[in-house]
């Protein structure tokens, strides 16, 4: 709760723009009362933040048009990889959330980026949801009934997750491949109930293979570091808004961010023994109060 001097300060002081400063207090989960830092920047997830199965999260509409109109430079980074950021931005736009896709960082595109880099020209299983291919261009994929490739990609888990496709890659890795995942979010949300994820595999594979996964989305530092580098801001003056405690909210602040955890989407009473977020809201429409809104 804030005091009647911080209140007093707020409706003294007008708004401006492109700097969202809240002068207030707020108890986090854990009790501890932590300071509203100066915000000049927002990085949001997508799924169980602005929307759910592709259905708009009542608020997310008006929130992400109240970032635009006060000037806050914003992005949204998910590790949803059934959709290329052209399309999520149709999707998403068609649902009452306008955004561009350069305003959009999927953890395809930063797949795509680290295998350009680091395994150029290499072989590459591929394993995941959706149709990535647009985002994955100049990497190299081979058939997906091959039986050798030098680096195997996990993404999203769909059907395709087969004992026969993920055996193939199991043999892959036990003859030397690298294993890369997307992500390694083992579970969602959807409006038809709880579903296993890319992650649960990715787990497994690093077990039975004895060797650890690259993972190019959230949580990875590289991720949030390129979304940063988009807004051009530095970590401290920039919050991550999820629903997911560990690869959004710790993942974000172990580069400085300030993690706000949403109880949206997949969050979970019980999530809060993974992490303490800094500030927490019931909701994405919750936000612009939460950054000083009048």
């Amino acid at each position: 709760m804030q005091d009647a001097h911080s209140a007093s300060r707020r409706r003294r002081r007008p708004y401006r723009k492109r700097t969202t400063r809240a002068c207030t207090a707020r108890a986090s989960p854990g009790g501890r009362l932590v300071p509203v830092a100066d915000i000049e920047g927002v990085l949001l997830d997508i799924d169980g933040v602005l929307a759910v199965s592709w259905e708009p999260i009542p608020g997310a509409a008006r929130t992400v048009t109240w970032l635009r109109n006060q000037g806050i430079p914003f992005r949204l980074v998910t590790n949803t990889t059934t959709h290329t950021a052209a399309d999520l931005a149709d999707v998403l736009s068609g649902a009452g959330i306008v955004v561009e896709p350069w305003e959009i960082i999927t953890a395809v595109v930063g797949t795509a980026s680290y295998l350009r880099r680091h395994h150029p020209g290499a072989r590459c299983y591929l394993l995941t949801d959706g149709n990535a291919l647009e985002d994955l261009e100049g990497v190299h994929l081979v058939e997906p009934d091959a039986e050798e490739a030098s680096v195997v990609v996990l993404g999203g888990a769909c059907d395709e997750f087969s004992y026969s496709n993920v055996n193939r890659a199991f043999r892959m890795l036990m003859d030397g491949a690298s294993l890369i995942a997307m992500h390694k979010n083992l579970f969602w949300r959807t409006s038809a109930g709880w579903e296993l994820d890319g992650g649960a595999y990715v787990r497994a594979l690093e077990e039975a293979a004895d060797v650890r996964a690259t993972v190019c989305g959230k949580p990875s530092a590289p991720f949030f570091e390129a979304a940063l580098g988009m807004l051009g801001i530095g970590a401290e003056r920039v919050c991550m808004v999820g629903d997911d405690i560990v690869n959004d909210v710790v993942g974000a602040q172990e580069l400085g961010l300030t993690g706000v955890l949403v109880r949206t989407g997949k969050f979970r009473p019980e999530d809060l023994e993974k992490g303490a977020p800094d500030l927490a809201i019931d909701s994405i429409a919750d936000l612009p109060a939460l950054l000083g809104a009048a």
